[in-house]
């Protein structure tokens, strides 16, 4: 091939690949990147994790006693979180539900609420002792007053509410519902550093 039938060669290949239409050109280039560069954006989070939770007394209460798991079914432990909380205080629902549960249990008035959009069996959230304001099938939202804490009926030595998460029979940790947001304790603190040599 010539000097001159290359420059010919080369300059109708130029005109070729510019002539391509811009559509064809994206299409070869989304199809060589790779399948997880290229796969469509996930859908935003519509779960229970992605709606509003609020602690179920108070804005930040203190942690009495937490959770415990158990080592068996029967086992001893703690089967949920028992939050500092006067007689009388409102206790609200932790996330957005259907009651499944209002009355009375062994002398101790308890609210259950099924949790919207969790899974099935749906998670559960139980509260004790309460006297409800709620019937079993309210709807209620998140920060919904459920009834108030009771005078008598704690197993804690000061006055508390007892908060329990559950899906079907297996107990969860009721502190996992909350954003991190609502479990901070306070402004975070710099700590001086101590013998280390300054540069």
């Amino acid at each position: 091939m010539s000097h001159e039938q290359a420059k010919r060669w080369a300059v109708t290949w130029a005109g070729l690949l510019l002539a391509l239409p811009l559509a064809v050109l994206a299409r070869v280039a989304w199809a060589g990147t790779p399948a997880h560069v290229r796969a469509a954006p996930p859908e935003p989070d519509r779960t229970a994790a992605a709606v509003a939770r609020v602690w179920p007394v108070g804005v930040r209460p203190s942690v009495v006693r937490g959770w415990e798991p158990p080592a068996t079914a029967y086992g001893r432990g703690h089967r949920g979180v028992d939050l500092t909380a006067a007689p009388g205080t409102p206790v609200r629902a932790v996330a957005p539900g259907r009651v499944s549960f209002a009355g009375r249990v062994a002398g101790k008035g308890v609210v259950s609420v099924e949790l919207a959009g969790t899974g099935a069996p749906p998670l559960r959230t139980t509260y004790e002792p309460v006297s409800p304001s709620v019937k079993k099938g309210d709807e209620v939202e998140a920060g919904e007053a459920l009834g108030t804490v009771e005078p008598a009926g704690s197993h804690c030595t000061t006055p508390c509410l007892h908060w329990g998460l559950l899906r079907a029979r297996t107990y969860l940790d009721p502190l996992s519902l909350l954003p991190p947001r609502l479990l901070h304790r306070g402004p975070s603190r710099l700590l001086p550093v101590l013998d280390v040599p300054l540069p």
